[in-house]
């Protein structure tokens, strides 16, 4: 099965370009032989019907749908068409005011106040370069067309950008801590993991072995130290072990604060339940016979 994998994708990565070149041709005006069209077109099929195969074989094996796709897809493609798909969801939950991630009782920090300008002026930046771009290209439609279908998902990518942001708020919940970035950073912290959280503003950020920096607006406002470290993976999905993790929200204070607050009752309430034996069975005395009543006082 392993080697049919990696059959498919090899065929995958050499079947792709050749049709992205095909339809650059085609939309060019460039005439493309009837047979090599025919062909592609059924090696596209028969790549597909196998890669259909194969996924019906991995899910009969046991394994879920998600792990399924992810033997046969490689995991830098998932996770770029996986954040591609969460910006455009982000878009749809942002004009339907509603949060993703968050549970009843869960507590919101939002942080993306601070970047909004930014991405609002580049989004109509890019909204004035669609407008000149369709201007100058109106006679080359095919260019144009090409060109428009790029710009207006540019503005739509930069929309999702800040709609993920609103979307996917900080969240501290029952033993937890969920920082997340616009739509590509999503690290849950165990409360049990931090050390030690300090309110500290951090304009410069280097790129350090074992740091992580969720900066908005080119700042970070609070610093968390872990107890050991925490798999942080990638944007393309390596590996990154982190001991220290520096994020931003709109109310910096109040997020220290219930931070600070809710690892010192993960850290008291083991030390409590340990010293009033919660973790043993409870013990009821046994409870003893009434004791036999006196007899008459003896006569002087």
């Amino acid at each position: 099965m392993t080697a049919v994998i990696r059959l498919l994708r090899g065929t995958g990565y050499a079947l792709l370009p050749a049709e992205a070149v095909l339809l650059v041709c085609l939309v060019s005006g460039v005439r493309i032989p009837a047979p090599v069209l025919a062909a592609t077109e059924a090696a596209g099929l028969l790549l597909l019907a196998a890669g259909l195969l194969v996924y019906a074989r991995l899910r009969r094996s046991g394994l879920s749908a998600r792990g399924a796709l992810g033997e046969l897809v490689p995991l830098p493609v998932l996770r770029l068409v996986g954040h591609e798909l969460r910006l455009l969801a982000s878009l749809g939950l942002w004009a339907a005011r509603r949060r993703a991630g968050v549970r009843p009782g869960d507590r919101v920090f939002p942080h993306a106040r601070d970047q909004a300008a930014l991405l609002y002026g580049f989004a109509f930046v890019c909204l004035v370069e669609t407008v000149g771009m369709s201007y100058l290209l109106a006679d080359w439609p095919v260019v144009h067309a090409v060109v428009l279908v790029l710009d207006v998902y540019t503005v739509l990518f930069v929309l999702g950008l800040h709609a993920a942001s609103v979307t996917r708020p900080h969240v501290l919940g029952p033993g937890t801590l969920r920082l997340r970035q616009a739509a590509h950073v999503d690290l849950l912290v165990p409360l049990d993991r931090i050390a030690s959280v300090r309110h500290e503003l951090v304009f410069s950020h280097e790129k350090k072995e074992g740091e992580l920096n969720l900066a908005v607006g080119s700042q970070t406002s609070l610093t968390l130290e872990l107890t050991e470290p925490l798999d942080a993976p990638r944007f393309l999905g390596g590996p990154r072990a982190v001991r220290i993790v520096r994020c931003h929200a709109d109310d910096a204070r109040a997020l220290y604060r219930a931070l600070t607050q809710a690892t010192q009752a993960a850290a008291v309430a083991p030390a409590t339940g340990a010293a009033h034996g919660t973790d043993s069975p409870e013990v009821t005395r046994e409870r003893s016979a009434p004791s036999p009543l006196p007899g008459p006082p003896a006569s002087a």
